[in-house]
């Protein structure tokens, strides 16, 4: 199998213009994407509709594009909408795709790997706590499996699409007489990606699963996954999960690596996680190897400790804009400078994901020269993966 990453500009949460193009052009199958990430404008808090008026317009995109029932489409695609673009982030969405290739993996060769899964819907009372951790760590294996991923080495990115509470869920709970881990919807949104988040630690085995307590939740920052991005929305119930890897068992000329930035400005990580993927750290980069950087994904969060290198910083203080999304535009703005690019999916709220203050960076990218004409074999054209398409 072969991995296909397609990144779109969207001039807003419905902007499906992009999608549908590449799909006449050609360039990508319609009945082939398994998931789709967006960084939407909204808020990125409780009330966020834009995620789930992109989801909504992605997948009846793809439905009529692909000839797929629309049930089928939101069983088999997962649509996963990062809200907040602070700062300078620019909306986007990366859609992935999986097709067949007829030619044998090269030796010695590891691809793109993609694999996903589901748990199973959850009750109130479950969120942020360890029913949910427990469902995330099989749903990541379960992941793993489908990608053909044995070793958890292989995995550099795990990204999670998890519920919250909202009046009406916790008003279900308290009816059926369970309690729950918050009363605060806003609160209940670091939980669920706290408790998601451990649930990866634990299925890639970063963290102990006896130590993934319901305790540990959202509370123990020394527990942590240097390769998990969860977020959490009102527009699901359960946690929708995607796998990236590489793999010998994958053809292909994507690859991907990842780092783990120690606070919100270290630029360091991600020059380490270019040069991994093949890229030069120059900072910027040059138009060659821009071209070849098709997807950047990173967690930011404000530190706990009030300070960024013992220079104290105000977004916990901030009453007017919540904290992550400080982090977000703060950490954007880092990652563009270096990237040259601001189509890139930063997440806010980062519980449990890399050390406190900072977070995982991943980088997918295309190998350049000779290697990237010979996996292509010249049935997929080499500006496909990482194109940027604007409305007209």
């Amino acid at each position: 199998m072969q991995a296909q990453v397609h990144r779109i500009a969207a001039s807003g949460p419905d902007d499906v213009s992009g999608l549908v193009a590449l799909v006449r052009q050609g360039a990508l199958d319609a009945s082939r994407i398994v998931a789709v990430l967006g960084k939407t404008e909204g808020n990125g808090c409780v009330n966020d509709f834009t995620r789930a008026f992109a989801a909504a317009s992605l997948k009846t995109a793809i439905a009529t594009l692909s000839g797929r029932d629309p049930a089928a489409v939101e069983r088999d695609v997962l649509f996963v909408m990062s809200g907040g673009t602070e700062g300078g982030l620019s909306p986007h969405f990366l859609v992935f795709a999986v097709v067949p290739d007829t030619a044998p993996p090269r030796p010695g060769i590891r691809a793109l790997a993609l694999g996903t899964a589901r748990t199973g819907a959850f009750a109130a009372e479950e969120i942020g706590r360890r029913p949910q951790i427990s469902a995330t760590a099989a749903a990541v294996r379960a992941a793993m499996r489908q990608a053909g991923i044995d070793d958890p080495s292989d995995v550099h990115y795990v990204q999670v699409k998890c519920p919250l509470l909202t009046r009406a869920r916790i008003a279900v709970a308290h009816g059926s007489g369970a309690s729950v881990a918050t009363e605060a919807t806003y609160a209940s949104m670091g939980l669920s990606r706290a408790a998601s988040a451990l649930g990866v630690a634990v299925a890639l085995g970063e963290v102990a699963a006896e130590a993934a307590t319901d305790a540990a939740v959202g509370r123990e920052f020394a527990l942590f996954s240097q390769r998990a991005s969860t977020s959490a929305g009102v527009e699901l119930l359960e946690n929708q999960v995607l796998v990236v890897g590489n793999s010998a068992s994958w053809s292909g000329d994507l690859m991907i690596a990842h780092d783990v930035m120690a606070d919100a400005i270290d630029a360091a990580a991600f020059a380490r996680a270019l040069a991994a993927a093949g890229l030069p750290p120059a900072v910027p980069l040059a138009p060659e190897p821009r071209a070849r950087l098709v997807a950047v994904l990173a967690k930011a969060d404000a530190a706990h400790s009030g300070t960024i290198r013992g220079a104290r910083h105000t977004m916990l203080d901030d009453s007017d804009i919540q904290a992550s999304r400080h982090a977000r535009a703060l950490v954007g703005g880092v990652l563009a400078a270096l990237a040259g690019t601001t189509l890139l999916f930063v997440s806010g709220g980062a519980e449990h994901q890399g050390p406190d203050g900072g977070g995982p960076v991943a980088v997918i990218a295309r190998r350049g020269g000779e290697m990237s004409e010979s996996l292509s074999g010249g049935r997929i054209p080499a500006a496909v993966g990482g194109q940027i398409l604007t409305k007209q």
